[in-house]
């Protein structure tokens, strides 16, 4: 048996960081993707166990590890659940649908049980390689282990929808409360120790009501910095269209400097040519902008090809690319 001491006044709740390695791949090929994925998470996770002095005991697997069909209650057929002032009759479609005080009890001590068995495993085999008997048996603990937390929390998950109906908090997301009452479900049902006599409910409703008080904080301090909902058009933003109009803009009355004082030393013909292929000439309204004029219709203003047109054009271009760089693209 795996030693666990348990000191008066400490803690139940064990813990054990994995150091076992994974199975042979001749092993890993017998299990199905499913196993072997469940298999490679409980040697990575930690895994935690509400200690109890009855898992040492040697009818322990056969009494913990019953179903629910198989224990006896003691209930009397017609008589109503404990009243724990949990909210789940406000859900419960029978009165009988919420767990009995032996059937809680029951569930929490063979969810335990199987963690606990699963750590004996991964102590005995400590920075080793799991055998096949082994992985096999580490898989049979770990599914119970996963089938009897689903059990509990299914049979608690109306709890959280009860808080939230009750909690009065404004301006905060509904679903942002049920998605932090169920993380808080869950983390209570992996700390609750059976062993100390409360009823579970009594436990989680504090967390759950804890994980409503940490929603509101945090939807606080985002209203702080955010006090206006998201709206896409707001984000937009035509920074950079303007700072490119700018640009052209100051680029186009530079350029018309240049070809004033003709600073680019253009002659006559290529001056006529900017001119023309680039609408300098006419004026500029809003908001139809000028019509430059083609490569064929400057070649029959001053009688040349269009060819001819864009080799004059290019000729005077690379003038002028000098001039505006030294000019206003320096700046």
């Amino acid at each position: 048996m795996l030693p666990i001491k348990q000191p008066e006044g400490a803690t139940a709740l064990r813990k054990l960081q994995p150091t076992t390695k994974m199975p042979t791949q001749a092993v890993l090929r017998t299990l199905s993707a499913v196993d072997a994925e469940l298999l490679r998470r409980r040697l990575i996770e930690l895994i935690e166990c509400v200690f109890s002095r009855r898992f040492g005991r040697p009818e322990s697997e056969r009494l913990l590890m019953r179903s629910l069909a198989e224990l006896k209650t003691a209930r009397r057929a017609g008589s109503k659940a404990d009243n724990d002032d949990s909210g789940l009759d406000l859900f419960a479609k029978k009165p009988n649908r919420g767990l009995t005080g032996e059937q809680e009890q029951h569930l929490f001590l063979k969810l335990n049980y199987a963690r606990y068995r699963a750590m004996r495993i991964l102590h005995q085999f400590n920075n080793k390689r799991l055998s096949a008997a082994a992985a096999h048996e580490l898989l049979r603990w770990e599914s119970a282990t996963v089938a009897t937390r689903a059990e509990i929390v299914r049979a608690n998950v109306p709890l959280v929808l009860a808080m939230a109906k009750r909690t009065k908090l404004t301006g905060v997301d509904y679903a942002d409360l049920i998605s932090e009452g169920n993380l808080a479900l869950l983390r209570s049902v992996d700390k609750f120790d059976i062993g100390r006599g409360f009823k579970f409910s009594t436990y989680a409703c504090r967390a759950i009501l804890k994980s409503f008080s940490r929603v509101a904080s945090r939807t606080a301090r985002y209203r702080g910095h955010f006090p206006t909902e998201y709206d896409p058009v707001l984000e937009k933003s035509d920074f950079v269209e303007q700072k490119r109009i700018d640009v052209e803009e100051d680029c186009v009355d530079e350029l018309k400097s240049i070809l004033g004082s003709n600073v680019a030393h253009l002659n006559d013909v290529e001056r006529r040519v900017i001119l023309a292929r680039f609408a300098l000439d006419e004026p500029r309204e809003e908001p139809i902008p000028p019509k430059a004029k083609t490569l064929e219709q400057v070649g029959q203003m001053i009688g040349v090809t269009k060819e001819r047109v864009r080799q004059i054009q290019n000729k005077a271009l690379h003038k002028l690319r000098f001039a505006l760089e030294s000019g206003v693209l320096a700046v």
